[in-house]
């Protein structure tokens, strides 16, 4: 009897986990799998080609008005399908009408403005945002901080796995360094007490508990910032997550109301705000781009437009 082939879902989970793709690109990859299965009445992707792919694209384009950076997500998604899982590459799709929404440029708080979103956040959330704007830390990158990520003698943070998968190193405020060692004592002394939150192994990158049985339960791989409640982790095991990113948002969303503050901005705006407060007061491009840990320097330069230093000198007729 000939071996049932596995389901298209879990092909592509297989040869994203061999590829040790990120957890999130896996869910979005599969979303857009999934959308352009159903674009085309789920015919099986197996029986469809470029020319479908083509007319998905041009209509992500012309009639969902999607963003540049989505309709590429969307082709990204589609070309690992057919090259990785699927093993027929696509070639050549032909012209796509492609997206072309203006750039905009970043929303920016004033240093006055973040310290008043910050302060009018209770904990662990305070905390979460301060780093986010004292570090220049993404919100995801500010939820899956582990104790062995923090050097708080040297002051330094180790980012590992950010977007695109590459690990970086940034600074530790000054002004953070008590709070965060406190945080630190308090989760060694809750671990050393065997505290019950702490029982439960905490979720691990990939198959590392298996390489690693007992780093789950170890001090150096404990969340900074935990969840309170248990899940389960992709294998069915139960674990303790990150606190989740989406009530980070909320709290930060709460915030920006309570703090008065007219404009539209998110967590992602305190990344901003660092980027260019750190221009602002004279740090090199180049530093600024490694701590935000930018592949191309272009990415970065858009703040100096933020701050209106790309006029070349001239004034306004009223000074």
């Amino acid at each position: 009897m000939a071996k049932r082939e596995p389901r298209l879902r879990e092909q592509v989970r297989r040869v994203m986990r061999v590829g040790r793709y990120s957890i999130r690109t896996e869910k979005s990859y599969w979303y857009w799998i999934r959308y352009f299965i159903r674009f085309h009445d789920l015919t099986h992707p197996r029986q469809m080609g470029p020319k479908e792919v083509n007319a998905f694209l041009t209509w992500l384009a012309v009639e969902r008005h999607v963003a540049a950076a989505t309709q590429n997500q969307a082709l990204n998604a589609l070309v690992f399908l057919y090259d990785k899982v699927l093993e027929t590459p696509l070639g050549d799709i032909g012209e796509t009408v492609r997206s072309r929404k203006p750039p905009k440029l970043p929303t920016v708080l004033s240093h006055d403005e973040a310290l008043r979103l910050i302060h009018q956040l209770e904990a662990p959330y305070d905390l979460m945002a301060s780093l986010m704007y004292g570090a220049g830390l993404r919100v995801t990158e500010a939820a899956r901080l582990r104790v062995k990520d923090i050097d708080v003698a040297q002051r330094i943070i180790t980012v590992r796995d950010g977007k695109g998968g590459k690990d970086r190193t940034t600074l530790l405020p000054a002004t953070l360094r008590a709070r965060v060692s406190d945080c630190i004592e308090q989760i060694a002394f809750a671990w050393k007490g065997r505290a019950l939150e702490l029982t439960p192994p905490v979720s691990l990158p990939f198959a590392l508990h298996r390489k690693y049985p007992n780093a789950g339960t170890s001090l150096e791989w404990q969340w900074l910032f935990p969840a309170k409640g248990l899940c389960l982790d992709h294998e069915g095991r139960t674990v303790r997550h990150h606190i989740h990113v989406s009530s980070v948002q909320k709290a930060v969303r709460r915030a920006i109301a309570e703090a008065e503050i007219h404009k539209n901005a998110g967590c992602h705006t305190l990344r901003h705000t660092f980027a260019t407060e750190l221009l602002r007061r004279g740090s090199d491009i180049r530093t600024v781009q490694s701590l935000l840990g930018h592949a191309n320097v272009r990415t970065t330069q858009i703040y100096t437009h933020v701050l209106g230093e790309g006029f070349a000198g001239v004034v306004s007729p009223l000074g």
